[in-house]
This record gives C-alpha cells, structure tokens and sequence, in this order.
C-alpha cells in the first residue's frame, strides 16, 4: 500500500498512474473508517483505476475544540482496514501544516444558501471549513471523480455547489447511507457511544422512517411536531433539530409541491455525542 504524507510526494506519483492512462477516485475521510467509508471505497475502486483515500480530521470545521479533541483517531488501523479492501489503495494522510501550507484558516464561500439552514445554523463557520478543506483535496488530487456519503446530505449537495461554482472538472458521486443492524446511521462518532446507548439509537432512524408514512397524509408542520413528542418522551436522546426541506435547495417544505423531492433531515445528541440522519420522502 502506498502511504503518501507530502502533497509534493502524492501528486508526482498520480502523474506517473496518469500518463499510463489511469482514472483517479478520491474518497476524502477524517478516519476512524467503518463499513460506511468502505463502501465509498469499494465504489471508487469499480469505477475507477487508481483510488486515493484522505485520512485527515480537518480542525477548521470543527466548531467545538473539544469535538475536535474527541474525534477518534487510529490511522495503523485505518490502513489495515483498506489493505484488506485492497492493497493498491493510495493513502493521503497529511499534517494540517501540509495541506494547509502552513495557514490552517478557512477560506469564505457563498453556498447560495445552503449553508444558511440545518447544520450551518447550529454549526457557525462549519461549512466554510469543509469547502476549504474539500477543495484543497480536489486540487491536489485532481480526481475523475471522487466520492461522498448521503449520510452528510447537505455536505454533499454544498459540495456539488462548490465544484459548479468553481467551474472545477470533477464528478461528486453521493452514495447511499451504510447502516447498523438497528437501522443507525453507520458514523465515527458512533464508537464514542456507551453500549446501551448505541443499541438504542436505532429510535433515531425507526422516527425518521415513521414520519416518512406520515408524509403521504400529514403536513410538514404536523410531522415536525410528532417527531418533537416522540423525543420528549424518550430521555436518552435530545434533539437538536428536525427538519423537512426541498431536497435541491434545502429550504424548508411549507407546501408540498407536485415533482419535487423532499428529504428529512434529524441532529440528535445521545450522551453528548452528536448524530446526524437523513431519509428521503418520496
């Protein structure tokens, strides 16, 4: 396995797997990989030739620094889990100091918006800190396409934003949600949760697939607030917030409009550890 820590280092050795003709996929991740980053993966490595996976825990889009502080980090063990994938998986783990040359700040974007609702309301400057990061990798990496999970949805859509905006000449492929056996959500953070905890958080998916057979008959306001009992009744999960939003724009659903697609989207805090969901509605 190719282990590169130097941008300088990583992007000599992609040009050479170019000028053979070989397509790039970058899966970029903050570590800690579960099955969820390893279908990201396996997905590159079938639609490309050479698959590149960042490890890096990015301090600028951390909003806390004790999150930040928390945040799992066993790279020996992340390489052991992509050699077993496959063993010609390109690795990216760079010093913040490397890849931010030395001015680990984040640059300021217009998102048009989608920054403005949901995570960028209770996350002050977090999505500046993932474009900046984002589009460093890009740059560097320079890949045919690279890969993102739907679990962070409207990471996924500031993303796309991010590469129109820039008129940058890579794909983003967004691919499905990888979940536990309880239905939750497949994320690092997950192993930061007691064990009670962890087998009880499939509350969080079982809501969001109840308000999905709700949004058939009931109105967006109504679902809102069955979601808000459910969880004042439930004392081991806390939520931040619900919401029900046109799955492009991201703006709040008030009226249910023919051919649109909607999304729910859920933060949850469980034993002080933050979760994320997000399901389709139609």
């Amino acid at each position: 396995m190719h282990v590169f820590y130097s941008k300088r280092e990583l992007e000599s050795h992609l040009q050479k797997e170019r000028n053979k003709n070989r397509t790039v996929g970058l899966v970029p991740t903050m570590g800690a990989l579960h099955q969820g980053h390893l279908s990201l993966v396996k997905k590159a490595i079938a639609q490309t030739n050479i698959v590149v996976v960042s490890v890096f825990v990015n301090p600028t889009q951390f909003d806390q620094k004790e999150d930040l502080e928390k945040y799992p980090r066993n790279l020996q063990r992340d390489l052991d889990l992509l050699n077993e994938v496959n063993p010609n998986i390109v690795v990216f783990a760079p010093s913040a100091d490397e890849i931010y040359s030395g001015n680990v700040n984040s640059k300021s974007y217009d998102f048009d918006g989608l920054d403005k609702v949901m995570e960028g309301e209770f996350r002050t400057g977090h999505f500046d800190g993932v474009g900046t990061i984002v589009e460093l990798f890009l740059r560097t990496v320079h890949p045919d396409k690279a890969y993102f999970g739907e679990k962070d949805f409207q990471q996924l859509q500031i993303i796309k934003k991010l590469v129109e905006k820039r008129q940058l000449p890579y794909e983003i492929i967004g691919c499905p949600i990888e979940r536990e056996a309880n239905g939750l959500a497949m994320s690092s953070r997950n192993e930061r949760l007691p064990k009670t905890t962890r087998n009880e958080a499939g509350f969080i998916h079982s809501t969001l697939v109840t308000a999905k057979s709700k949004f058939g008959t009931e109105s967006a306001k109504e679902i809102k607030d069955w979601v808000k009992s459910e969880f004042a009744k439930n004392s081991v999960f806390e939520l931040e917030y619900f919401e029900i939003t046109d799955e492009s724009t991201l703006t709040p659903m008030l009226k249910k409009q023919a051919n649109q697609k909607y999304r729910a989207f859920i933060a949850v805090y469980a034993d002080g550890v933050r979760l994320i969901d997000n399901l389709r509605l139609n």
